[in-house]
């Protein structure tokens, strides 16, 4: 049967994660409850904490006009409005056009410790939730947690049936609350009827007798897609090194700094939010940085620079990960030189590994002459054509219908 769904995730807007991939498929079918982010880690006294705060709570004046604009499902009781912006309206008519998708902005305590704190915290959400959940007259609901701290809510909302999907390891990641955090991954553990992790190694975090590999598929047709160069990916001629995603602690910044400057010829571009201190790149001369570009835009930048760039720290999380972005290279037909990670071994042959500068350096001037191969790009893009997203929730569905 088709469970509709209660999804615990991360913010329905900017780059879309696994978790929106998956949903957006599997809303074509369903009806969807999406409740924003509730945190991973209590907030500290600083300006991003404070921006993200201040977001949240003004958000349901401002995005309400925006999502009657875009005739997406809104939803609000006294004591809380909960809407959709304008770029989660743009998901939610990518997504659904037949089905009910509701997204819920939350107000309550992020990463709650005590046992005191997580009762608070789980009784002010659910005053905000279940109004949305009965209004939606959802069939047979499955509660879908992406983030482990809303194993709180598990027996609460009527749901059938309960779902991990385990995208990351959060013991390695930054700006996670970690005792917290695997308390809760602990007892989702315990209490899901159905595991799914994104990697292999990941797999091996969980019990073996509901647990299931459901690595990242690929939106292969925008990204195999032959689109216009965008106008501001630098063309003086020389060759492009490029980059996008989050520019994060998981970036061996001191590699591509060696890097760089040993290829003066080279532009480096680099296209993301900056949450670290990029000083070490971002004054040399040959690097661009693009900031933040829409997800559909970037196969304007990737199909025309000439190599993608995958410059991992060797540390859990990227040990652990599988990252989008790779099948999305792959999908785009250009060179990929990656420092290795185990979720790079199954490409080896189309990847070039470079863990030292010098290897990287080598491996980006074969780049040049590689692109120029005959089906070189063809090769590429056979290796994901049949890994969609789609077929991904296709397998998926059928696990969802039998529980």
């Amino acid at each position: 049967m088709h469970h509709d769904l209660i999804v615990f995730a991360e913010d329905w807007q900017g780059l879309p994660s696994s978790t929106q991939h998956l949903i957006k498929q599997l809303a074509t079918t369903r009806k969807v409850v999406w409740i924003n982010s509730i945190g991973l880690r209590q907030p500290t006294l600083n300006w991003q904490d404070a921006k993200r705060l201040w977001m949240k709570l003004s958000a349901s004046h401002t995005e309400k006009n925006k999502s009657e604009k875009n005739n997406t499902i809104t939803a609000s009781n006294e004591s809380a409005s909960l809407e959709s912006d304008h770029s989660e309206s743009k998901h939610l008519e990518q997504a659904n056009s037949n089905h009910d998708f509701y997204v819920v902005n939350p107000r309550t305590l992020p990463a709650p410790r005590s046992q005191f704190a997580r009762f608070i915290a789980r009784q002010l959400l659910l005053l905000q939730i279940k109004p949305i959940i009965k209004k939606a007259q959802l069939d047979s609901p499955l509660l879908w947690v992406s983030l482990p701290t809303a194993v709180d809510f598990s027996g609460h909302l009527g749901e059938s049936g309960l779902v991990y999907y385990c995208g990351d390891d959060f013991s390695g990641l930054a700006g996670v609350d970690h005792n917290t955090v695997a308390l809760r991954e602990q007892e989702l553990s315990e209490k899901a009827d159905l595991i799914l992790a994104a990697s292999p190694k990941l797999v091996t975090h969980f019990p073996k007798h509901n647990t299931q590999l459901l690595t990242h598929g690929v939106d292969y047709k925008l990204f195999s897609t032959a689109t216009p160069r965008a106008n501001d990916l630098p063309d003086d001629g020389r060759p492009i090194a490029g980059f996008y995603g989050s520019i994060s602690q998981w970036l061996d910044l001191p590699l591509l700094r060696e890097t760089i400057l040993k290829l003066p010829q080279w532009h480096f571009v680099f296209i993301g939010k900056a949450v670290v201190d990029i000083s070490l790149i971002s004054a040399l001369e040959n690097v661009t940085l693009l900031g933040e570009r829409e997800h559909h835009l970037l196969p304007s930048y990737s199909q025309h620079w000439t190599a993608s760039l995958l410059p991992f720290c060797d540390n859990a999380q990227i040990r652990a990960c599988n990252p989008l972005k790779l099948k999305e290279y792959l999908a785009a037909g250009r060179p990929i030189i990656s420092t290795h990670f185990p979720a790079i071994d199954a490409y080896r042959g189309l990847v070039q590994i470079a863990n030292n500068s010098d290897a990287m350096v080598e491996a980006l001037l074969d780049s040049q002459h590689v692109q120029s191969l005959a089906q070189f790009s063809t090769v590429l893009r056979d290796v994901v054509a049949q890994k969609s997203w789609q077929a991904r929730a296709n397998k998926l569905s059928h696990w969802l219908g039998e529980l």
